[in-house]
């Protein structure tokens, strides 16, 4: 064998070994990552998730289409992660939670099962339901502050990550003023997962994100307004009503 010959053996060896180590670091880095996102979102390989979906607001049955397309943002994730999704109304889904990742989609006026979420996980949450118009209608209390609804210039959803004991599945909660504003907070999880995992872990987590100028921008313009995690969970102090004497 010449040099020459033994240099281009050589070096196609070398770049055999070079491509094959490239690969496997590629390899490497993205299972990490995958594993890290099925961690996070509670959803390892194969395994069961539940999509609760709330009725448009005075619809029978009807789902809102904002509310729709946040349901195709976290099927995306779920597939993703190579888990599969059962899609069922919130008027149906009488079960309790940890055994399977769940995420609930829509505000406690048209998602019962939000609204029984907000009393149990999040008791510091209040939510106007109010069907009548008036300038605190949708609007949330968390802790002392209110945040008011402008519709289609500021409003607010909740982007919540729960879970309760030790090995449970968390539940993603999308509670949002308006429709469009929980496909914000979809498409808010799924572009920020990956920074999310990095900050909060496997630990629960409340966000109030606000939603600027949907009118004009649609979902896509998102603010993270504070994390209420203390607030939400802390339960509101009871209302005292005061018995006077009428003389």
């Amino acid at each position: 064998m010449t040099d020459d010959v033994r240099n281009i053996v050589l070096g196609v060896v070398a770049a055999g070994i070079s491509a094959s180590l490239g690969w496997l670091a590629r390899t490497y880095v993205w299972r990490r990552k995958l594993h890290r996102k099925q961690s996070f979102l509670g959803l390892p390989k194969n395994s069961e998730s539940l999509l609760v979906v709330n009725r448009e607001a005075g619809s029978d049955g009807a789902v809102h289409r904002f509310d729709v397309f946040a349901l195709l943002e976290l099927a995306a994730l779920i597939k993703d992660c190579g888990a599969h999704a059962q899609i069922i109304q919130h008027d149906t889904a009488q079960q309790g939670f940890g055994e399977r990742t769940e995420f609930c989609v829509g505000g406690p006026y048209s998602n019962r099962r939000m609204a029984a979420h907000l009393q149990s996980l999040l008791p510091g949450v209040a939510v106007n339901t109010d069907t009548e118009p008036g300038p605190d209608r949708g609007s949330f209390q968390i802790g002392s502050e209110r945040y008011r609804m402008d519709a289609g210039t500021a409003e607010y959803v909740l982007l919540a990550r729960l879970t309760v004991g030790q090995g449970a599945r968390p539940v993603f909660l999308f509670c949002g003023q308006r429709a469009i504003t929980n496909q914000a907070a979809s498409r808010y999880l799924a572009r920020n997962h990956e920074k999310l995992a990095r900050k909060h872990g496997d630990k629960s987590f409340c966000l109030l994100l606000k939603v600027v100028n949907s009118r004009a921008y649609g979902p896509d313009v998102v603010e993270l307004v504070e994390d209420v995690t203390r607030a939400a969970q802390t339960p509101a102090p009871p209302v005292r009503t005061s018995h006077r004497a009428v003389s």
